[in-house]
């Protein structure tokens, strides 16, 4: 399975026929002649109402604005579908004008020539300017001086805490530039343990098999999991920064028994953190809408690290299909869609940062929200922004830790065997 989408990609690059054939169709427009503008999308069902209403209204406002033209929004629903089902679109020939395109897999979508090159029309369009957004977070989407989507929001990943948990067991507060160590003594004085329970009903940490959740360890440690041209695995998955940063993860679960096993956290049903039940995770902004309807108190802080500042940061862009035959009228609305009045009125539901400087420091001012934008200078794209075959990497990393937590396996063994399973998964063509 982990291959389905190198596959289908490479179909891709069989059906340029078939797309310009689309693109003639679609050219014609819709009733009464209706220009209609296609834009992909995630979500489904369990989309926040309050934010597809704000996403009708932004919709609207748009056709309002141009009078002949209907957005249709295509939301693909379901974890890890909307790659796969989007690469099936340009398969069978129709895929959408505008695409929402996720940093974490946006290399399949760059790399295979799917994408306009957006710089030219950067170059062309007076009112557009591209310095209003974070820099780091536009680089996401650059390929030398191209440049492939215009970011809309994201997240940098940190350490959020239940400030009521602190407070209970006495522990700090995390500082800024707090160490390995710290993290450990914190975590070890708010696990709690129960005469008689094998388990304790309180985790100082909610450990996750996933690897955004640990990749920032890694790299705050020095160490990393491909090398810088994303080429080689052996040699970096497999360093001594990396063995030490896998042995001190999973060694809160197995050995300081700070954070769950893989299989109590499934036996648990529910979100550890949300529930009371672990006084620190590992997440993003997207956290803040459910901690809030819960009335948490929650504080955030950076990834523990020994004098490096560092995480990995998740946005999605907007970006224009090659095939589209309408690439001015995407552009419109990309640029309509990015900018400061709807950025703000997008993010007033607090999923998440606004890639607009102006529009993120709007919202500053609260601790929550000041400390997410402190981390925003020290936040990488992740590697599958930049390696199309990335999604492998993590699967493989997945089966990784479970063989070290489930299986026994030695730390040091299981990550040389893996990183040279992904050696060779990324050298076949």
């Amino acid at each position: 399975m982990r291959r389905a989408a190198w596959i289908i990609v490479m179909l891709v690059l069989a059906v340029t026929v078939a797309l310009a054939v689309w693109a003639h169709r679609a050219g014609r427009g819709g009733e009464g002649g209706t220009i209609v503008l296609r834009v992909a999308n995630w979500g489904g069902p369990g989309v926040d109402p309050s934010l597809m209403r704000i996403e009708r209204e932004i919709r609207e406002a748009f056709e309002r604005r141009h009078g002949n033209v209907r957005v249709q929004v295509e939301n693909i629903p379901g974890a890890g579908q909307y790659v796969p089902k989007l690469l099936m679109m340009y398969v069978a020939g129709n895929p959408p004008d505008v695409i929402m395109l996720d940093a974490s897999s946006a290399a399949v979508f760059i790399d295979n020539d799917l994408l306009v090159d957006l710089a030219p029309l950067i170059a062309a369009d007076a009112s557009f300017r591209l310095d209003a957004y974070f820099p780091n977070v536009v680089d996401i989407a650059r390929r030398g001086e191209a440049l492939y989507a215009i970011p809309g929001d994201f997240t940098p990943m940190v350490m959020m805490y239940n400030k009521r948990l602190f407070r209970e067991a006495g522990v700090p507060l995390p500082r800024p530039g707090w160490t390995r160590q710290e993290f450990l003594e914190a975590a070890r004085a708010l696990t709690v343990h129960e005469p008689g329970r094998p388990v304790p009903t309180r985790y100082g940490f909610k450990f996750e098999n996933w690897m955004p959740g640990w990749l920032p360890w890694i790299w705050a440690a020095g160490g990393d999991v491909l090398s810088p041209d994303g080429r080689h695995a052996v040699g970096y998955l497999d360093s001594p920064q990396t063995i030490e940063t896998i042995r001190f993860l999973v060694d809160l679960v197995r050995q300081h028994r700070v954070a769950p096993s893989l299989s109590e956290t499934a036996a648990a049903g529910v979100d550890l953190f949300r529930d009371g039940r672990a006084a620190m995770t590992l997440t993003g902004h997207w956290s803040l809408v459910e901690y809030r309807v819960d009335q948490m108190d929650v504080g955030v802080a950076g990834i523990p690290g020994d004098g490096r500042h560092v995480t990995v940061m998740y946005e999605a862009g907007a970006a224009i299909s090659r095939a589209s035959p309408h690439r001015d009228l995407a552009w419109d609305y990309i640029t309509y869609r990015s900018s400061a009045a709807v950025q703000a009125k997008m993010l007033a539901t607090g999923v998440a940062i606004s890639a607009h400087r102006e529009v993120a420091r709007s919202f500053a001012g609260t601790e929550v929200e000041d400390a997410f934008l402190a981390e925003v200078p020290y936040a990488r794209r992740p590697w599958g922004a930049a390696v199309e075959r990335y999604e492998l990497v993590e699967d493989l990393g997945r089966e990784m830790i479970e063989d070290i937590l489930s299986g026994g396996v030695d730390v040091e063994a299981a990550a040389r065997r893996t990183a040279a399973l992904v050696e060779a998964e990324l050298g076949r063509p």
